[in-house]
């Protein structure tokens, strides 16, 4: 049996009196594509930052390919894109994506991937000199560019327009359909439905559901169970909240997936990207 990329064992973390994650399991098996919904301040950022070895659980175990997130063997085949990504301003994009494609053992070429992400024209751009639409793509770029087996992705959208969104979204099919594993966070119904296989609902730190997209909104439209953050009624209130992020962005008054719809749970910030050491 193939062993999981991902396993996530009766973990808790606080930062505070916060309960960010309450005793929650997770296994993602190789080529998988999940999505993980919930409203911000759900716990879905902390939950990615513990797998890719940023912070410690308080409780529980978590592995990466078999072993410990936080040691540099462990991260070399895994892409992570945060909520925000520091790049520097001075270098050139291509540069850029070259320095990080030198820290893996066997890259993809900078040249397919910039162009793949509508980013050739602007190779020779500084980064400092990009839109945030721009900047997240190359954010994304960052992620595939060391051929990783695992991709976190931290609201990739985010920022991005029509045309982005969608060019992101054909990227990630592709890299999937080549045997890739993709675990993506939203608050946006509409993403998860164009690219989840499987759904993983939480909200204030406890998986409601995990099961296929068309299963979980089936069972919270269904549910008719006195109100529960964990159980059924949970379910429906955080489908409903990505449900009405995708309504809100598309009515006007809000500009689409950067459009916030709650307050962010501590330690859910920017990352700085490190590169993982070669085993």
């Amino acid at each position: 049996m193939t062993a999981p990329v991902i396993e996530v064992s009766h973990v808790t973390r606080r930062f505070g009196a916060v309960v960010a994650l309450d005793d929650v399991s997770l296994v993602v098996q190789p080529g998988e594509l999940v999505g993980m919904l919930g409203p911000k301040g759900a716990g879905k950022t902390t939950l990615l930052s513990l797998v890719n070895g940023l912070r410690k659980p308080d409780a529980g175990t978590i592995r990466l390919f078999g072993g410990d997130p936080r040691t540099p063997a462990s991260r070399v085949r895994l892409g992570s894109t945060p909520q925000e990504t520091g790049l520097p301003p001075t270098l050139r994009v291509a540069e850029v994506v070259d320095f990080v494609a030198r820290h893996y053992p066997n890259p993809r070429p900078t040249e397919g991937l910039l162009e793949q992400f509508g980013l050739a024209d602007m190779a020779r751009r500084q980064a400092g000199g990009l839109s945030g639409g721009e900047r997240r793509r190359l954010a994304v770029v960052l992620a595939l560019v060391g051929n990783p087996a695992l991709v976190l992705l931290d609201e990739p959208t985010t920022g991005l327009d029509v045309d982005g969104r969608h060019m992101l979204w054909a990227a990630l099919r592709d890299y999937h359909a080549s045997g890739g594993t993709i675990v993506l966070t939203s608050h946006y119904l509409e993403e998860v439905q164009a690219l989840a296989e499987r759904v993983v609902v939480i909200d204030h730190g406890h998986v409601l559901a995990d099961d296929a997209l068309d299963v979980v909104i089936g069972s919270a439209g269904e549910s008719s169970s006195p109100p529960s953050p964990c159980g059924p009624t949970g379910v429906t209130r955080a489908v409903a909240s990505a449900e009405h992020g995708r309504t809100r962005a598309r009515g006007g008054g809000l500009r689409g997936p950067s459009a916030s719809n709650g307050v962010r749970r501590p330690g859910a910030g920017a990352a700085s990207w490190s590169p993982p050491a070669p085993s």
